[in-house]
C-alpha cells in the first residue's frame, strides 16, 4: 500500500429513493465523503445498489445525481481509482457509466490482494443458501433477451415500473435485524469460502445492516450497512479493516 494509502468501502446509498429531496441530501453528503476518503486513499470500492434503479439505453439515461457521477469522474480524473460493483437494483449498468466517470465496473466478485492479504469483495446478493426465488429472478434480469425487450420500452414506463418494484419489495423484507452467526447467510456463505480458500477479509453490502464479525482463522466479515438509516462504511488502513459512520462516529460490532 502506498504511503498514508487506505482502501474505502461503501454500498447502499440508493439515490433517487424515496424522493427527490432526500435522496439529494444524502447525495450531497456521500460526496463529502468521497472528497474525504481522497484525501488518503489509494483506492475506493462501491459495492453496488448506489442507485435505486438504473438503466441505460443507447442515448438515454436516468435523469438526476449528477453531483454523485461528477465527483467519481473528477476522482478518476485525478488517478484515484474508483471500483464501480453493480448489485440487484443498479445491475443494469452499460457502458454509460464507465465511460463517463472513468470507474471501473465490477460485475460479479473481485478478489483484491494488497500487503499480503486477500479480499473477498462482493455485493452480497445471491450468495449463500436459500433465496432460490431471488437467484432466479437475478438470472431473468440479466437475461439478453429481457434486456432488449426493456430497451424498447418508453424511459418513463420502465423507470416507474421498476421503481413501482423495488417499493413493493422493499415492504416485504422490512426485516433488517441482524440475525445471528448462523441466520446470517453471508457469514455463512464466507465460512463456506473459507474451507477451501483463505480471505483475510470478506466485504459485502446488500443486507443494511452494518456488521463486523471475526470468522476464525484471522479471517473478518464485513458488512457495510446502508446510507439509508446508518450511513456506514468500511476502511482498511493497512493493518486493520474498520466499520465507521460517516461523521467519524465509530460503529460497534454487531453482537455475536
Amino acid at each position: 500500500m502506498e504511503a498514508g494509502g487506505k482502501l474505502y468501502f461503501a454500498s447502499d446509498l440508493h439515490l433517487g429513493f424515496p424522493d427527490w429531496a432526500s435522496s439529494l441530501e444524502r447525495e450531497r453528503m456521500f460526496v463529502d465523503w468521497l472528497e474525504m476518503a481522497r484525501r488518503d486513499a489509494s483506492a475506493i470500492f462501491l459495492l453496488g445498489d448506489m442507485f435505486e434503479f438504473w438503466h441505460e439505453w443507447k442515448r438515454v439515461v436516468p435523469r438526476g445525481h449528477v453531483r454523485f457521477l461528477g465527483k467519481i469522474g473528477e476522482l478518476t480524473d485525478a488517478g484515484l481509482p474508483v471500483y464501480y460493483f453493480t448489485g440487484n437494483h443498479d445491475l443494469w449498468v452499460d457502458d454509460y457509466l464507465p465511460r463517463e466517470t472513468g470507474a471501473t465496473l465490477v460485475r460479479d466478485r473481485m478478489v483484491w490482494e494488497q500487503g499480503g492479504k486477500r479480499f473477498f469483495l462482493h455485493h452480497g446478493d445471491g450468495l449463500g443458501p436459500g433465496d432460490l426465488n431471488y437467484k432466479r429472478l437475478k438470472r431473468l434480469f440479466r437475461n439478453r433477451a429481457l434486456r432488449w425487450l426493456l430497451a424498447r420500452l418508453h424511459p418513463n414506463f420502465t423507470v416507474g415500473l421498476a421503481l413501482r418494484w423495488s417499493g413493493s419489495s422493499r415492504e416485504a423484507d422490512k426485516d433488517r435485524s441482524f440475525k445471528g452467526q448462523e441466520g446470517e447467510w453471508l457469514l455463512r456463505y464466507a465460512r463456506r469460502k473459507l474451507e477451501s480458500e483463505h480471505y483475510d477479509f470478506f466485504v459485502f453490502g446488500h443486507r443494511h445492516i452494518p456488521y463486523r464479525v471475526e470468522l476464525g482463522q484471522g479471517s473478518v466479515c464485513l458488512n457495510l450497512g446502508d446510507w439509508l438509516e446508518h450511513f456506514t462504511y468500511g476502511v482498511y488502513d493497512g493493518q486493520e479493516l474498520r466499520l465507521e459512520r460517516w461523521r467519524q462516529r465509530q460503529v460497534a460490532p454487531a453482537a455475536s
